[in-house]
């Protein structure tokens, strides 16, 4: 199972869009506080849709709560990351893997990475910039995990519509 992480986020669109992906990757959401943003807000509801039923969010008053239950290893998305988002060998773990994301301002705090140096990595991008939206990042770095796993528990095939809903569109 993937489970995405993220340590106080601020933006709740962002946040929204990523319990969107979460659904639709069979994720489980993990919310470290404190937030930036009350979780009920009418912006993180039209961004999830009606997916929310789909999804599992656990919440964690601080970063030390969410260690103590933590059964997994981790990996951190960071700018100063040695390796990259596909580097790890994801498919050879057999162990729930969680993908820890920072709040949008500043990140993930210097000393949790340095702690966890090893499992850092970033998504590679022009030198010129700093960082990426941070939906847009989860979303990367989640489907690479499913791709490795070669998609598993995933529908390659449309399922509301049918599978030859295109091939038989008239």
């Amino acid at each position: 199972m993937i489970h995405v992480v993220l340590y106080e986020p601020e933006i709740p669109q962002n946040t929204g869009n990523i319990m969107r992906t979460c659904a639709a990757a069979g994720a489980t959401l993990h919310l470290i506080e404190p937030l930036g943003f009350i979780l009920d807000e009418k912006r993180v509801k039209r961004s999830v849709m009606d997916y929310s039923e789909e999804l599992e969010v656990i919440r964690h008053v601080d970063w030390q709560a969410f260690v103590d239950q933590t059964k997994g290893p981790m990996f951190f998305l960071t700018r100063y990351g040695e390796y990259t988002h596909s580097d790890f060998d994801y498919a050879s773990i057999d162990q729930d893997i969680y993908l820890v994301f920072g709040k949008e301002s500043t990140g993930i705090p210097k000393d949790i990475l340095k702690a966890n140096y090893d499992h850092c990595f970033r998504i590679p991008m022009a030198p010129s910039a700093r960082s990426m939206n941070l939906s847009n990042t989860v979303a990367i770095c989640v489907f690479e995990v499913l791709r490795q796993k070669e998609y598993d528990g995933l529908s390659r095939v449309e399922v509301q519509k049918g599978k030859d809903f295109l091939k038989d569109y008239q």
